[in-house]
């Protein structure tokens, strides 16, 4: 079993990650791990704490010369901004012996949309700080590194996972299954918002712009689209193995989603059957088929039918509220006066989709990389490598003959 946790604070020392269950002999170029990180501090309508950070991953076990060893592996991201924010992190009565520097008070006014209050009376914290440290998005570039690993183990069994933003606010892509795997591989990683609509994308901006100007933020959308998958991933015969079930518990867990499609997604509410369903009709049987003797004119499924996958690309979409921290705070309630007041201010960003995207992958790569292991399970890389193409074998010797012998009858 492939799991992941993650622990450290948006504004402590580090963040660290432990992924466990990863095989044996893959060989890990850390290069791509750290340009994954890149990738997740991009994007139009950052904040300015991106041009603080320089995200590298450490590794401090689980990795000898460069490969996997099967043991846990143990990541560390340092927070540069760190210095700058020990001050803000104590009170006066809890100044750390010799801390120079001014004294902050406790942070008591809950953002509308955050962690915060609920956080607050949860833990039963006075200082709300306590929460928004731990709830704040930066603790998704740990994902990022372990899920940049979790890719090279899928690109190892011909697995490739992109994603493309689909919409910021009002402005959005007219059909996101239109864009192919291709096209959104092939936006340039230095692109404002990864948009695969360059004229799209220059509205995208112009409505970012005009939040920040009214003091506001945007959310948006974006889908994830993974090639290569091979049928049988997941399962039917339970409910917590499906894989759709399990994509969605993934990306609904990156902070401010609020929603994930599947497909089509919502729009199968507003479909009768023949508008969502995908047929099957005969196909071919070439040995890089991934279904041999089947295909499908459509993939309005998303590649996934009954909790397990078909074939087809996987494409998740998941859909972004705005973030917490306006310019212009929303009316909230101190939480020691218990009167009303403006909600407190956090540097933050007006804008956050591009970067989620990168998140989404992060993840779809995580649930993608533990259903492998589980359909093709092994210790080591070349076990797994055995079990996935006698399987793939398996499944062609049975279609293929059968094709073979309903045409010769």
């Amino acid at each position: 079993m492939l799991r992941f946790l993650t622990a450290g604070e948006s504004h402590g020392p580090s963040l660290v990650a432990i992924l466990e269950g990863m095989p044996s002999g893959l060989s890990v170029d850390f290069d791509r791990v750290t340009a994954d990180l890149r990738r997740r501090q991009g994007g139009y309508g950052r904040g300015r704490r991106m041009a603080i950070e320089s995200d590298r991953a450490q590794c401090l076990g689980g990795i000898r010369h460069g490969t996997t060893t099967g043991a846990p592996i143990a990541l560390t991201i340092e927070n540069r901004d760190w210095t700058n924010w020990q001050q803000t992190m104590y009170i006066e009565a809890a100044m750390p012996a010799g801390a120079t520097g001014a004294r902050r008070a406790p942070v008591t006014r809950p953002r509308p949309g955050h962690a915060d209050l609920a956080g607050a009376i949860k833990y039963d914290h006075d200082d709300i700080r306590n929460v928004l440290e731990r709830a704040s998005a930066r603790e998704t570039a740990a994902r990022v590194a372990v899920g940049a690993i979790a890719r090279q183990l899928l690109e190892r069994f011909g697995i490739r996972v992109a994603s493309h933003v689909t919409r910021i606010g009002e402005v959005g892509v007219d059909d996101p299954a239109a864009v192919s795997f291709e096209q959104a591989a092939g936006i340039p990683d230095d692109s404002p918002l990864h948009c695969a609509d360059s004229a799209l994308e220059s509205r995208m901006i112009a409505a970012i712009d005009r939040a920040r100007e009214a003091g506001d933020t945007l959310g948006g959308s974006f889908e994830v689209i993974a090639i290569g998958v091979p049928p049988g991933l997941g399962s039917h015969v339970q409910w917590d193995r499906k894989l759709d079930g399990r994509f969605a518990q993934a990306m609904m867990s990156i902070p401010a989603i609020k929603a994930v499609g599947i497909g089509l997604g919502p729009l199968v509410a507003e479909r009768p059957g023949s508008g969502v369903h995908d047929e099957i009709i005969s196909g071919p049987t070439d040995e890089m088929t991934l279904t041999p003797g089947f295909a499908r004119p459509t993939n309005r499924a998303g590649g996934l039918e009954g909790g397990v996958t078909n074939g087809e690309p996987v494409r998740v979409s998941g859909f972004m509220k705005p973030i917490s921290t306006l310019m212009k705070p929303l009316r909230s309630v101190d939480l020691v006066t218990m009167e009303e007041s403006a909600a407190a201010i956090e540097r933050s960003d007006v804008c956050a989709v591009a970067a989620a995207a990168v998140v989404g992958e992060a993840m779809a790569c995580l649930v993608l990389a533990e259903a492998l292991l589980d359909k093709f399970g092994g210790d080591s890389i070349p076990e797994i490598e055995r079990n996935y193409h006698a399987a793939r074998q398996q499944q062609r010797t049975r279609f293929v003959r059968a094709q073979g012998s309903t045409h010769g009858a």
